[in-house]
């Protein structure tokens, strides 16, 4: 170690860092290396508009733009990047532009903060603020993009609520796509078309389209934008690049500025970490608990940031951004010969897919290379390219050649600790060569690679002969590897059928993995090998044939295998009945209101749970959690953690002054892990401390021994051991036996559905602040279910419930998962401001929140079917099994939901369902939109599906003749009345084309043997109450101040779903004033007490009604005094009643009438009433790689009299995409000792902008009041979610097209999620059979179904 970096150690030597935050200078005289912009905004500048989503920038909420000057070109340049990643020592002299910075409520909003809000397109609003930065730093770049330009720009921006759909609506008015089309087509949903009625062309008067007008929205001008700090300028130009040293607590940024010095520090030090963009570093210090010492930042050395064009190719400096790269390539490739620029074609393709625009935006081409990993998209590229790498140390250069012995082991490549990569050369491509690259992942966009290949061939001028070949893979070994074997074989001979079929047995040979191998998959990853290479060989004989060589002609129906993939631009159409004429514009009830916190969100003004300020004296809290399945607890030694750095406490089960005992329905939970721990992360204990960081840190450095007993990880393994707990659930009805004599057929099935993560953007979190006086304590919770946070932590902390109180603002998306398990980590986070007297805050980290607090459950059904040969099913026995885990919380409750759908909507005469819910240790699952419904309901549609596969019927027959009629009753003998289904069915089916539709797929299905599409329509039927009769209650409080301003508060909570915004319509209709006049501050348990949880889509019903009880009891007080003074304002009746003494607040409740069911005697009523819809979807599936295209959907949905259609359309809508999600894309990996595998964004999938069905239509289904509800509404949360079904099964139909080329008909099973991995085994062939997989028993796999 040198002099200078042993001074910095001792805390002497570092140098100012200065950059601008909103055009404000900021100067940091103790820059700490490993501290983040997004900390630093949040915790040091008190700026929290940008929010934590997931700290691996892989969900975008962090979005800021940071601008800079470069002196050598004289540019400005403007970059969306994530804050999460970006270290503050990096930002030296850099404008960064935040949320706040452009426009607020308060002052001006800027048109991208306006636009996604009166679009409709933020609810809950945590990610609102990461997408308003992305489109406003598109916009500083190019003021009119196109419409291809914003998907890009979202490509790193998640979000769960919305379904993504309004938001490109409002920004498409940016784009040159985006101006009126002058009612020239429906195409993009036009506003002036998109209302006319699709039986005959007709345009009903109270039918609406458009649920925002453009015409209102603030235009443009980029001429007054955010100006770049003059003061900046002049100081970067009147600066000569200087280097630059930082010192923290545990490591040295060194940033030199120049190559020389740059080699010098390397040779001092040759393992110190060389960081750009802080993609890779930043993952291993936050997640692998890396400590790197000395990092160093090169990212400002011209020679390592010059282009250089060559006769051979292009030299670009090794700390080239990605974006950078692929403009440079872009421009080449407009202005070279076509046989020049293969290769740059093939680094352009796998550029499309690389990461996000935030990433791209700041990763280097160099980093890429030397993090050498082996599922890197770009270096399979860079090896089959044969590219040219420069490496120097401070002797000299070398030049190596990317090829098969570059890369030497896991992460290792033949560089040598003191040489640094100074830059690549990406070759011009040779006459007679041909370049493709291929990437295969679970999701398109911003994903990680399953495989990843590029293959690259030249032949003998003016032949079809192989003069050169190179195959590269990622993803199938512990480096990115080159297939030399099989490329030897292949020399001299011809591009043929014969060099198709060696080429790929010895490929199957060649590639070959353990069966253990990381990532799982490896059937579908071997057969992806010879996919790809098959692709490769039909392109190539395509561009043979147009260059004139003799070669066999591509057959048509295999030409779809070699398209390359280019998305569509969505388009979308929304219909709901418009309100009648006539009515007041003050009574908001039925329009299309905007979300009453939308403008905030866009601002980054709404204030979420870790936003409220810090407190002077608050700590930090970091969970203990256990890193075993099961096991005995021997020891626990938390004396290392005490002694570190800003360490205040430790908080173990002896250190709860109340009750360990804990849980939501059951009391079989404990607070913290006393003796025994039963899942990973089961809560041990908790470090508090200064600073977040610093908790961590210690919570890492607390030693647990254990002693390990067997795990039961699986539904399998529960129901081996018969690891169930009680009760086992049963709803019978008919006579099984009679039913299947009846029966002309008997199926049995089976079918397995994976769980589901919530990934709401706002993990969990809580601030607990004592109030000093009779154990009283303020909690400000991220939860659904206040009452139930303050009667645990009042439990654990033994004070009776009158001394908690729990504060409710708003979530950042709940969706279930925050309606009992918030109550594990409140309770924690209470106990240790308890016994420190001081506030204490926590919010986890996504890996965390991940691991702790389980999910939807996932389920095992079995089935037997007897059915007619008319398709008619007269018997069903039914079982079903749950993965509950590690305690029972809502899991009964879930399965007995299950168990009332388990028909969905078919009438079965005889029927028989059963519930099993497996105790396993697993982190314990709970309630997920839907509630169990979903899981019944997909069973039912696959044996639907099953029973009309085997009788060759098209299944919608199937479906509509099993379907319910007005008057039927159910298994559990509840009387279906004012039944819409049939409507809903029959719209669905003229609004969607279905005939047309189905025989033009029959036709394209013929046409092409390596892409199928499959078309499915799917109802449901979704019963509305909670199943537990008591919590169908709920209450409201209204105070009517005396200058006419109202406070309504209900017990409801905010978790972007509208509710507040609904309540608020409902309050101003009742009392006959504008909604303006009416505030809905937060959620709180001293203010309506002993709420239900705002769950089970209820909410607007239950609260809805204790609004309008109050609201009337107000109406009727005043009603006097406006009889008095009919002219007067509602001001002058407040005042005058008030003067009367008249009492100006009010309760109200509402409780549901006539519910409960008996599961004994088979009677009662479940469910107040049942909200309906269908839907239909059409898919593409490419049978070669298993990756499939959402093309077409039509959702008729029966929300009785929307409320607010614009929010009922955005939960259909958002419901929809995250039941795709469930069925098509998201998959939990669990390792077989019960550890979770997928952790973040980075390995779980959510969808993103790009899996939004091409063609979206949603439709209210008009003039179908509900007498049951508030205004004759209907719940709209969760119903919708299953009808992402029709996805599920237009996947199925497609398979099932690629099945019959091969001979193969009749039933299959495919479980969920049907991933691409599980689509690709389906689509059995000749590439399947070259890679049979192994023998179960014969090998530990690296994950298991759980």
């Amino acid at each position: 170690m040198d002099a200078t970096v042993a001074d910095m150690q001792n805390g002497s030597g570092s140098d100012e860092l200065v950059f601008f935050v909103n055009g404000k200078k900021v100067v940091e005289r103790y820059a700490d290396p490993e501290m983040t912009l997004l900390i630093y905004l949040r915790r040091k500048l008190g700026l929290t508009g940008t929010k934590l989503g997931c700290a691996e920038g892989g969900c975008g909420a962090c979005t800021v733009m940071i601008s800079r000057y470069e002196p050598n070109t004289q540019k400005l340049i403007h970059q969306a990047v994530n804050a999460c990643l970006a270290p503050l020592c990096s930002l030296h002299l850099v404008a960064v532009v935040t949320v706040e910075g452009i426009g607020s409520v308060a002052r001006k909003l800027h048109p991208v903060q306006e636009r996604i809000a009166k679009a409709h397109g933020s609810q809950c609003g945590f990610c609102t603020p990461g997408i308003v930065m992305s489109m406003y730093a598109l916009l500083r770049n190019k003021p009119t993009p196109r419409m291809s330009d914003v998907e890009e720009a979202f490509h790193g921006n998640l979000c769960r609520c919305t379904g993504y759909r309004p938001i490109l609506e409002g920004y498409k008015t940016f784009t040159v796509e985006g101006g009126c089309c002058g009612g020239r087509g429906r195409e993009n949903g036009c506003c002036m078309t998109s209302g006319k009625d699709f039986e005959n062309g007709d345009t009903d008067d109270d039918r609406a389209s458009s649920l925002f007008n453009p015409g209102e929205f603030v235009p443009l001008d980029p001429t007054q934008e955010v100006i770049f700090p003059p003061e900046l300028m002049s100081l970067i130009k009147g600066q000569r690049l200087c280097s630059l040293r930082f010192h923290g607590e545990r490591a040295t940024w060194l940033q030199p500025n120049s190559l020389q010095e740059f080699l010098r520090l390397k040779w001092e030090h040759p393992n110190a970490r060389v960081v750009v963009g802080n993609t890779e570093v930043g993952i291993e210090v936050k997640f692998k608990n890396m400590v790197y010492p000395v990092i160093l930042a090169p990212a400002y050395i011209p020679e390592l940031n010059t282009v250089t064009h060559t006769d051979e190719g292009i030299v670009f400096g090794a700390a080239c951004t990605l974006s950078h790269m692929g403009a440079v390539l872009r421009q080449a490739v407009e202005t070279l010969p076509p046989h020049k620029i293969e290769v740059f074609l093939a680094v352009l393709e796998q550029l499309r897919w690389f990461a996000g625009l935030q990433i791209r935006n700041v990763a280097a081409v160099g980093g890429n290379v030397m993090t050498a990993s082996p599922i890197s998209d770009l270096n399979p590229v860079f090896m089959a390219a044969r590219c040219k790498l420069t490496l120097m140390d401070k002797d000299g250069a070398r030049v190596v050649r990317m090829d098969e012995g570059f890369f030497t082991g896991y992460r290792k490549t033949i560089v040598r600790p003191q040489e640094v990569l100074v830059s690549i050369e990406i070759p011009h491509s040779r006459k007679n060569q041909f370049v493709s690259a291929f990437k295969q992942s679970p999701r398109r966009e911003d994903d990680i690679s399953t495989v990843t290949a590029a293959m690259s061939v030249t032949f003998a001028p003016g032949t079809d002969v192989v003069e050169e070949l190179s195959l590269g893979y990622g993803g199938m070994a512990a480096t990115t590897v080159l297939a030399k074997r099989t490329a030897d074989r292949l020399l001299g001979r011809r591009w043929g059928e014969e060099l198709l079929q060696e080429a790929c047995s010895s490929l199957a040979g060649e590639m070959t993995l353990d069966p253990s191998a990381p990532g799982s998959m490896v059937t579908y990853r071997r057969t992806l090998t010879l996919s790809l290479f098959y692709k490769f060989y039909l392109t190539v004989l395509q561009k043979l044939r147009k260059q004139g060589v003799m070669v066999d002609e591509v057959r048509p129906d295999c030409l779809s295998a070699t398209e390359i993939y280019h998305p569509q631009t969505p388009s979308s159409v929304q219909v709901y009945q418009a309100v009648p004429q006539g009515r007041s514009l003050d009574d908001t009830v039925g329009r299309p209101m905007m979300h009453l916190s939308a403008l905030k969100q866009a601002t980054g003004e709404a204030v979420y749970c870790d936003d409220v300020p810090l407190y002077e004296n608050e700590l930090y809290l970091a969970l203990v959690t256990s890193s075993k399945a099961h096991a005995n607890i021997l020891s626990i030694d938390a004396s290392a953690a005490e002694q570190m750095p800003g360490v205040a406490c430790c908080v173990f089960a002896a250190d709860i002054p109340g009750s360990n005992a804990t849980g939501p329905v059951q009391y079989d939970e404990t607070v913290l892990a006393d003796k025994q721990v039963t899942c990973v992360g089961h809560i041990i204990g908790a470090v508090v401390a200064d600073t977040q960081l610093h908790a961590q840190r210690a919570a890492k450095a607390v030693k647990i021994q254990y002693e390990e007993l067997k795990p039961i990880v699986t539904i399998q393994e529960a129901i081996a051991t018969q690891s169930f707990y009680q009760p086992i659930r049963t709803i019978q009805k008919g006579d099984l036996e009679a039913g299947f004599k009846q029966a002309d057929h008997i199926l049995e099935g089976e079918m397995h559905m994976g769980g589901q993560e919530h990934f709401y953007l706002e993990t969990n979190v809580t601030l607990a602040v004592p109030r000093g006086e009779d154990g009283e304590m303020e909690l400000f919770v991220s939860t659904q279910s206040a009452s139930k946070s303050q009667s645990l932590v009042a439990k654990a902390l033994g004070v009776p419930a009158n001394r908690v109180v729990i504060r409710v603002k708003r979530m950042g998306g709940g969706f279930g998962g925050k309606e009992s398990r918030t109550t594990i980590l409140s309770t924690v986070v209470a106990v240790a401001a308890n016994r420190l007297k001081r506030p204490v805050r926590c919010m986890l980290d996504r890996d965390e929140d991940m691991l702790i607090t389980g999910g939807r459950h996932p389920f095992y059904g079995k089935y037997k079917v007897g059915f007619l040969s008319s398709g008619k099913v007269v018997a069903l026995d039914v079982s079903y099994y749950s993965n509950t885990g590690n305690s029972m919380d809502l899991s009964l409750s879930v399965m007995e939901r299950a168990l009332f759908h388990m028909e969905n909507s078919y009438s079965v005469a005889n029927v028989r369902g059963r519930g099993f819910l497996c105790r396993t240790n697993l982190a314990s699952n709970t309630a997920f939109r839907g509630f169990g419904g979903p899981q019944g309901m997909l069973v039912s549609e696959n044996w639907v599906t099953d029973v009309a596969q085997s009788l060759g019927m098209p299944a919608e027959e199937v479906r509509r003749l099993n379907l319910y009629m007005e008057g039927d009753s159910t298994p559990y003998n509840q009387v279906l009345d004012r039944f819409t289904l049939d409507r809903c069915w029959d719209e669905c089916l003229a609004r969607s084309g279905y005939k047309e539709r189905r025989a033009s797929i029959e036709l394209y299905n013929r046409q092409n043997r390596w892409t199928k599409r499959g078309l499915a329509i799917v109802p449901t039927k979704f019963g509305i109450s909670f199943t537990a009769v008591f919590l169908n209650q709920a209450g409201a409080l209204v105070h009517i101040y005396t200058d006419g301003s109202v406070l309504l508060t209900h017990g409801g909570t905010e978790m972007g779903q509208g509710l507040h915004t609904k309540m608020v319509q409902v309050a101003s209709r009742v009392l006959g004033i504008p909604c303006s006049k009416i505030h809905i501050s937060e959620t709180s348990t001293n203010t309506v007490p002993n709420t239900s949880p705002t769950a089970a889509s209820a909410s607007s019903d239950l609260n809805g009604a204790a609004v309008q009880n109050a609201c009337e009891t107000l109406a009727q007080r005043l009603e006097p005094y406006r009889t008095k003074n009919p002219k007067g304002l509602w001001e002058d009746w407040v005042r005058a009643a008030y003067f009367d003494r008249v009492n100006l607040s009010a309760n109200g409740f509402y409780k549901t009438p006539d519910l409960g069911y008996d599961f004994a005697s088979n009677s009662g009523r479940v469910f107040n009433y049942y909200s309906y819809g269908v839907s239909c979807s059409e898919v593409e599936v490419d049978c070669l790689t298993g990756a499939h295209k959402n093309l077409s959907t039509t959702v008729v949905m029966d929300v009785g009299h929307s409320l607010n259609p614009a929010i009922d359309i955005g939960q259909v809508e958002g419901a929809f995409m995250q039941g795709l999600g469930l069925f098509t894309l998201e998959e939990l990996h669990y390792s077989p000792r019960g550890v979770l595998l997928t952790r973040g964004p980075g390995s779980y999938k959510i969808p993103a902008f790009g899996d939004i069905p091409t063609h979206l239509t949603v439709s209210l289904l008009r003039d179908a009041p509900n007498d049951k509800a508030i205004f004759a509404s209907k719940a709209v949360g969760e119903p919708p979610l299953f009808l992402a079904a029709s996805i599920f099964f237009a996947i199925k139909d497609a398979i099932s097209a690629a099945r019959a080329e091969s001979g193969l008909s009749g039933p299959f099973r495919l479980d969920s999620p049907a991933s691409a991995e599980r689509i690709r085994n389906a689509c059995a062939d000749q590439f399947t059979k070259l890679c049979p997989p192994a023998e179960p028993g014969t090998f530990t796999p690296w994950s298991v179904q759980v």
